[in-house]
């Protein structure tokens, strides 16, 4: 079984973000570092990520790595990662969460097509959107 997961790129401030998704959508974090693979960088490039992942209780996989020097970096443009779902509590956890420090460009509030759905770009400057299916439940 194959599965599709967002790999972000950032340029040093991957950790930050990553743990930042760790405290929305919880989970266990993994970061490995450019020493830890002697991957032969600048040294003071060392505590940079190379790779990180997060793992979710909802089973989401979202994964980031910080860009070194020696490599291009343009800003992610022209995509959002999308969470969307029935359980309108959890939606409403992870809308508040990203949305701490970040701008909200659409609030999530009830669409023509029913449900909920909004837009914002978090703290680190990647764009999310957020949507409740319509009918959704509410478990609170």
């Amino acid at each position: 079984m194959a599965s599709l997961n967002p790999y972000l790129s950032f340029t040093d401030d991957a950790r930050a973000a990553m743990e930042f998704y760790r405290s929305v959508f919880g989970g266990e974090l993994v970061i490995d570092t450019f020493a830890a693979f002697d991957m032969g960088q600048d040294p003071s490039e060392n505590d940079l990520v190379m790779h990180a992942q997060l793992e979710t209780p909802d089973g989401f996989v979202l994964m980031a790595a910080d860009t070194p020097s020696t490599m291009p970096f343009a800003r992610p443009a022209g995509f959002s990662v999308s969470v969307s779902g029935d359980d309108e509590p959890m939606l409403e956890r992870y809308w508040n969460g990203l949305a701490d420090g970040g701008t909200i460009t659409a609030p999530f509030e009830t669409p023509p097509w029913g449900g909920r759905f909004g837009m914002l770009t978090d703290r680190f400057g990647i764009d999310w959107m957020l949507s409740l299916t319509a009918g959704g439940t509410d478990t609170a």
